[in-house]
């Protein structure tokens, strides 16, 4: 995997939103969004804190009227990550969330007015030390850039967040965080690129409208995955038609997944083909679900016969590698003992619990 340095791209600032550091040289952290209606309080606290405890790092909320500025108020204090509030059109609802103490704030610069009030939000984020994240997306870019480009095409895009950028720096502000998404993974990928070579503020990834479970995944991991494999990004989002639980282990299991986090363990197992004699593909989940309250950083094995059990899995902490009818326990591909298939799942967890 390359580094910034190694791509020759500018290193990113270091941004503070709460106590969560987003560039310079920090993990990638992990947000997502409340789905809730924002003036149903406390359905967003079980949501917000449900999504804490899943993994989520750094939490969005909408803020659409004046009405919901409570909401920001109630998860700051039941929340331990940084929140940010999500505005769109009216500016001054991202000066009364400044004022409730939100951490962070994300505006769309191409809706949220003229000039001045982009002023407005910046000095009251730099009193309250708030960062501000400019949220460029591919569907609300400015009428003249349009005009230029003829689409929203990355070019167009980078072209909005450099003058978004420019906007803030001429107001003395500089602590920035900036996204730029498309619904296209290709041309998403293309603008983050071009802004990197072109800025050193941290960059937020994503997919807008990404889609459902079953393409939205994939859409995001080829957008997302791809630019990480570039060394770019410091937070990221993947953002589905679904429960944000689903977003933020998506993004955990993609972090995972890069070998970009080593929080928790990692599930591999093979296709299962002629030679499989026992229920590979329920088995494999059946690992994979009862190791998700797991915080150790190993790498489990689920094979399906001895062609692929302890000589190809010989990296894995520990794994199973069917038979018939029963399973072989191995450690660093060190054959342990065989127990039924009806017994390994058990056997496997009393196995990595002594890890």
């Amino acid at each position: 995997m390359l580094s910034q340095k190694e791509t020759h791209l500018p290193l990113r600032r270091a941004v503070k939103v709460g106590a969560l550091q987003i560039g310079g040289g920090a993990p990638v952290s992990v947000q997502s969004m409340l789905s809730i209606r924002a003036e149903d309080v406390p359905g967003n606290i079980v949501q917000a804190k449900a999504l804490e405890a899943a993994g989520c790092e750094l939490l969005r909320a909408a803020c659409p009227d004046k009405a919901t500025i409570q909401l920001f108020a109630a998860l700051k204090e039941n929340l331990r990550i940084p929140v940010v509030a999500d505005i769109h059109f009216d500016y001054r609802l991202a000066l009364e969330c400044a004022a409730v103490g939100v951490d962070k704030i994300r505006i769309n610069p191409g809706n949220i007015g003229a000039s001045d009030r982009v002023k407005a939000v910046a000095d009251a984020c730099r009193q309250k030390q708030i960062p501000i994240r400019i949220g460029v997306n591919g569907g609300s870019l400015e009428k003249e850039i349009l005009a230029k480009y003829g689409s929203p095409n990355p070019e167009a895009m980078c072209e909005s967040a450099l003058g978004h950028i420019r906007l803030l720096e001429q107001y003395d502000f500089t602590d920035i965080v900036v996204s730029l998404k498309s619904s296209h993974p290709a041309a998403t990928v293309a603008a983050y690129r071009l802004l990197a070579q072109a800025c050193d503020y941290p960059l937020h990834l994503g997919l807008t409208e990404a889609g459902t479970v079953r393409l939205g995944i994939l859409k995001s991991a080829a957008a997302i995955g791809s630019l990480l494999l570039d060394g770019l990004g410091d937070t990221i989002r993947v953002s589905l038609t679904a429960d944000p639980i689903e977003e933020v282990r998506t993004a955990i299991n993609l972090l995972r997944a890069l070998e970009l986090r080593r929080t928790g363990p990692v599930v591999i197992s093979c296709p299962t083909c002629g030679r499989t004699r026992i229920d590979l593909i329920s088995l494999a989940s059946q690992v994979e679900e009862a190791l998700l309250p797991c915080t150790k950083p190993i790498t489990v094995a689920v094979m399906g016969c001895a062609v692929n059990g302890p000589g190809e899995a010989r990296e894995a902490d520990i794994g199973l590698a069917g038979g018939i009818g029963e399973c072989l326990l191995f450690k660093k591909g060190t054959p342990l003992y065989k127990v039924p298939e009806a017994e390994a799942l058990s056997a496997l967890l009393r196995e990595i619990e002594s890890l």
